[in-house]
């Protein structure tokens, strides 16, 4: 006898994977904003003239981007309390989200910096520019229109690796999908609604963020 697909449960199901889908999103959000502050920091302190600080940034990101972001996790939310410092799961999901997100953009932003060319940072300081200003409104707008692309990438990517924090019963969309399947005994049926949620969840993300690029980068960017 083969196997029939059975939906019915679907309708009752519905507000846990929206609840789901929304933590998700939730997660995303602060964690891609506060990664991006810091990737920013992070990378103009790799640039900077304090060999101690540049050492510090460079070990920080060969650890994260060496260690699997599960162990991040854990160590956040198991290692901690060891130490006297007890996160709720929530709060330890997006510390491990921010910071795993960190390292990468870090990178990616350095990146970006490195091909604004040299002469236009030499040209604003010759007009008076002071090396703040030329960085926040010289060098880093060109970075960021270069690298635009690479960073949409890493911040769905990280949408995607969220599903992780499930391990440590953050309800997002991954943990509302074992509770579903468990209770339902349709895994085939609940696991192909979750993949299509996540599938547009990465499909309109990419599309708001290249959206609001276009708005906040000059020229528009792809």
């Amino acid at each position: 006898m083969g196997y029939q697909l059975d939906f019915g449960w679907l309708t009752d199901a519905i507000h846990l994977i929206a609840q789901g889908a929304a933590m998700t999103i939730f997660l995303i959000a602060v964690s891609a904003v506060a990664g991006i502050v810091l990737s920013v920091l992070g990378a103009a302190a790799r640039r900077s003239r304090h060999a101690v600080l540049r050492r510090m940034i460079g070990a920080y990101v060969e650890l994260i981007r060496n260690t699997p972001f599960l162990v991040q996790l854990f160590f956040i939310f198991f290692g901690l309390p060891s130490l006297g410092i007890r996160l709720d799961p929530v709060a330890a999901a997006i510390l491990a989200m921010t910071l795993n997100m960190t390292a990468y953009t870090t990178e990616i932003v350095g990146a970006g910096l490195d091909a604004v060319p040299k002469g236009q940072k030499e040209a604003a300081l010759s007009l008076g520019l002071r090396p703040r200003q030329v960085f926040f409104k010289i060098v880093l707008p060109q970075g960021l229109k270069v690298i635009f692309p690479a960073l949409t990438s890493q911040i769905v990517i990280m949408m995607l690796e969220s599903a992780v924090v499930s391990q440590i019963a953050v309800r997002e969309l991954t943990y509302e999908a074992d509770m579903l399947q468990a209770r339902t005994f349709r895994a085939f049926e609940t696991y192909f609604v979750v993949t299509l949620v996540y599938l547009g969840l990465s499909i309109g993300l990419r599309r708001l963020l290249v959206a609001g690029g276009n708005r906040m980068l000059a020229g528009g960017v792809t």
